[in-house]
């Protein structure tokens, strides 16, 4: 049976309406080159899934004047201010030793951009870990062409239920990547390397298998079952920035501003079982989330007018 990945999971259609979009109303390019594997290559433009329209941004003022801060660069050596002409980028190899890296450098270091997202391999979807996701994209197809080549790779991925991974170059650094579909989308997720993922063998961590009773995972298993749904990404919401943004609309206003009341501490877990047969006393049973029908193979159509992003 066919199931979404944690990958598709973080795609999903209500993020569309947060993307940058040019003054014509498409969704702004980051990147236009091709997907490519084998002897196939499919024309792409690369679109952030992820719209920052909706953040909060604050400055540093002077209480005094409500003047903005600004930064002075000082060397701790002289405790004079520096002008940007005299500052150079160093690497600490050793505590308070530094190698100078110039711009020859680091334009040495560069990766050849060759405007292809090079797939490597494919591999089953539910087997990529989450913490190695990073951050999500849409791609497009480009140009003439495109369409057929791109929902042919599409609907390939969704029937076998694996994902693309690869490498691309953005802002002159190689990223791994992995492709996968998005409803009517082809998705990628830039990717953290391995050597970036800390191991957790140094926590002191409970062995698989161990540390509870039978009777404690039938009333674990029962309570997860009580809260079992489908995915619905829009029945989550920021409560943070929708509090932040009612103190600031309220301070325009001129209304007072009252605390939030402080939500009681949890207390230590004393008797388990009676704390999970509680639990699922106070919680009404939900009906089991329905799975996903098995999609079908069908012959590769052409991407609907609407735009994928």
């Amino acid at each position: 049976m066919m199931t979404k990945s944690p990958l598709a999971r973080v795609f999903e259609e209500d993020l569309a309406p947060g993307l940058h979009r040019s003054e014509n109303g498409m969704a702004r390019s980051i990147w236009t080159g091709a997907i490519s594997f084998g002897l196939v290559s499919i024309p792409v433009r690369l679109v952030s899934a992820v719209g920052r329209e909706g953040e909060l941004g604050f400055r540093l003022l002077h209480a005094k004047d409500r003047s903005r801060i600004d930064y002075k660069r000082f060397c701790q050596e002289e405790g004079v201010e520096v002008p940007w002409s005299e500052i150079v980028k160093g690497y600490e190899y050793e505590r308070g030793q530094h190698v100078v890296v110039t711009n020859d450098d680091f334009e040495r270091a560069k990766v050849a951009a060759t405007q292809r997202l090079d797939i490597r391999d494919f591999v089953p979807a539910r087997a990529i870990d989450f913490m190695y996701f990073d951050h999500p994209y849409y791609l497009a197809p480009s140009g003439r062409g495109a369409a057929k080549s791109y929902a042919l790779l599409r609907d390939a991925l969704g029937d076998t239920g694996r994902v693309g991974v690869g490498t691309i170059v953005l802002r002159q650094r190689e990223h791994l990547a992995a492709l996968e579909p998005a409803g009517e989308a082809l998705a990628l997720t830039t990717m953290r390397f391995a050597h970036e993922i800390r191991a957790a063998d140094d926590l002191d961590l409970p062995k698989r298998g161990e540390g509870w009773t039978d009777k404690e995972m039938k009333l674990a298993r029962q309570l997860i079952e009580t809260l079992e749904s489908d995915w619905e990404p829009q029945r989550y919401r920021d409560s943070y920035r929708e509090a932040l943004l009612d103190v600031i609309q309220k301070k325009l206003e001129g209304k007072t501003v009252e605390a939030a009341p402080l939500l009681p501490r949890p207390r230590p877990v004393v008797n388990l079982v009676k704390a999970l047969e509680e639990s699922l006393a106070s919680r009404p049973r939900r009906e089991p989330a329905k799975a996903p029908p098995r999609r079908k193979a069908t012959r590769p159509r052409r991407a609907r007018g609407r735009r994928a992003a």
